[in-house]
């Protein structure tokens, strides 16, 4: 809890390294405020759980931050947003300086005060991001940190501009990476070719997912919804033209008439008494996008949504994805959260759709936050700002470092995907578990072995066998870039040890449960870890051969 002068705040992390967004709540009158301030705590909660299943394969547990300024609307001339209203954008930068101010105290490694020696030497390992109305604080929350001497000041925040280091998911498509390997992943199971099948998208060439979608894509896309209307070619949309808008990020409004063939149709939100080619009539271009996605009109091989309002397919229109019992989609890729209910999915699957869920599909984001978290704890200032810092404005182009480090970023975000992929789909065909459940069950599970094994790893082995552990996950964890920089060595003497211990942690239960499924056993787990540590006495020659000469003349005997 977090109470300042004009605003109450909470602040939920699942583990002591912990990472996520931090959202300003805006209340336009007294009653939104005190609706608000009723489900604060549990917005907080939620948002934080979600993250802590959506962050399992990195090192940072789930978290956010909520800040609610207080109801006090004075002097803002009818507009609660502006002037010196607690909701204006000065105040709303107030607040996220105090709110940020707060946590520092905490985190900071004072030896006076409340706080000095709550963590028992460890170290307070908090990340934010960008949410809601904060998007452009993440600068001015890692500068804070830097004048109040936080150590690890570069990596607090993420979604930074590239002048501070920042590795922006927009520009290079992070999000979409992952939720198109599950579409390349479904399509290779299926035996299909992606040009072969059509697609529905919501979400338009003016989004980050929307336009890395259009971009990334090789499939017949028949429609496309996002803010500015509804555009739709049952022969196809011209893919030149939508990659022409989607590289400019303009909205499908943009789109050319003169690209649809017969029967295809843009209408803007602006236009009023619709009549569409099969004869139903609408009263405006808004109500049309809205409802667009219920409409016998939006029907495909796959849908992909990448935009879109929560909760927009329920249990009470899901019937509208049906013509007859009959689905209209074959396969859906999440890549919006929310954008379906748990009913939803439960009711497409049951009709033999193929439908993976946002928590598993569009986690690419949370994995580059995480290595760019990781690079600026790992390399020391100056390198940092030599290796991934530039500044656009004056003409800097991304240093060689950064741009290789943006491919390993990528390479990680689709390994991520195509391992989670195999596991829902091995578990799907052996037990019969929908794939939207198995998400939450992986997850899960991964999180449950994450656990234990930072609870009693040095319980069950050996500091040697710890050390050794260390060393081989790290070699596989950590980006070629980084490692060929500072070697293994170099990040644990750079990273905080209790960092390194959750990159261990997040490595090991993933790739253990992505490889062994839901109904693995402790045995496989203890079979899992020797075959780890057996390929650390193989890498290091000089242990191998001390080993040997521990063993002595006895053992080769024993050998021949």
């Amino acid at each position: 809890l977090i109470h300042g002068r004009d605003f109450l705040g909470f602040h939920v992390r699942f583990r002591d390294v912990a990472r996520g967004g931090i959202r300003l709540v805006l209340s336009r009158d007294q009653d939104t405020y005190e609706r608000n301030l009723s489900t604060l705590f549990d917005e907080c909660y939620n948002l934080s759980l979600t993250q802590q299943y959506k962050n399992k394969d990195i090192p940072e547990g789930g978290a956010k931050g909520v800040i609610l300024p207080d109801s006090s609307w004075a002097s803002s001339h009818g507009n609660v947003l502006a002037g010196s209203s607690s909701q204006s954008p000065a105040s709303q930068r107030s607040c996220f300086i105090r709110y940020l101010n707060s946590l520092l105290d905490c985190m900071l490694p004072a030896q006076s005060g409340i706080y000095a020696g709550h963590m028992q030497g460890r170290e307070e390992l908090l990340f934010f991001g960008p949410d809601e109305n904060t998007a452009g604080f993440m600068d001015l929350g890692a500068e804070l940190a830097h004048v109040r001497g936080y150590p690890y000041w570069k990596a607090l925040t993420t979604g930074k501009s590239v002048r501070l280091g920042g590795v922006p998911h927009d520009t290079y498509g992070m999000t979409t990476a992952s939720v198109h390997t599950y579409v390349l992943e479904l399509l290779r199971e299926l035996g299909e070719d992606e040009a072969a099948i059509t697609k529905f998208q919501t979400g338009g060439p003016d989004g980050d997912l929307g336009s890395n979608e259009i971009l990334v894509s090789k499939d017949k896309t028949i429609a496309v919804v996002d803010g500015s209307g509804v555009l739709y070619d049952p022969a196809g949309l011209d893919r030149a033209e939508l990659g022409r808008l989607a590289t400019r990020r303009v909205p499908v409004k943009e789109f050319s008439r003169s690209f649809l063939g017969q029967g295809g149709f843009l209408v803007t939100v602006d236009e009023a008494d619709i009549t569409l080619p099969d004869g139903s009539r609408w009263r405006s271009g808004a109500e049309l996008r809205d409802r667009f996605h219920l409409t016998p009109y939006a029907a495909a091989d796959l849908f992909v949504p990448c935009g879109g309002r929560p909760n927009s397919v329920s249990t009470d229109n899901v019937k509208s994805f049906f013509i007859g019992d009959k689905p209209k989609f074959r396969m859906i890729v999440e890549g919006a959260n929310l954008f379906f209910t748990d009913g939803a999915r439960s009711a497409l699957e049951k009709a033999g759709v193929h439908v993976f869920k946002d928590a598993s599909t569009n986690k690419g984001g949370v994995t580059s936050s995480s290595l760019e978290v990781f690079a600026s704890l790992a390399l020391p200032d100056e390198e940092h700002k030599q290796l991934m810092t530039y500044n656009p404005e004056s003409g800097g182009e991304p240093p060689s470092f950064y741009q290789e480090y943006v491919r390993e970023i990528l390479a990680t975000i689709k390994d991520n995907a195509n391992q989670e992929f195999k596991a829902i789909w091995a578990c799907n065909r052996a037990e019969g578990i929908q794939k939207a459940e198995l998400t939450r069950r992986l997850s899960g599970k991964i999180n449950l072995v994450q656990d234990s094994i930072q609870e009693n790893l040095s319980e069950v082995m050996s500091e040697e066998e710890r050390e050794q552990l260390v060393r081989v996950v790290l070699a596989k964890a950590v980006p070629p870039s980084i490692l060929q920089r500072i070697g293994v060595e170099g990040v644990r003497s750079r990273v905080p040890p209790n960092y390194v211990g959750a990159i261990v942690g997040a490595w090991v239960a993933s790739r253990f449960v992505y490889k062994q499924g839901l109904t693995s056993s402790e045995v496989s787990f203890f079979c899992f870890m020797r075959s780890l540590l057996r390929e650390g006495t193989e890498r290091d020659p000089k242990r191998k051969a001390q080993d040997a000469a521990d063993e002595g003349p006895a053992a080769k005997a024993r050998t021949v």
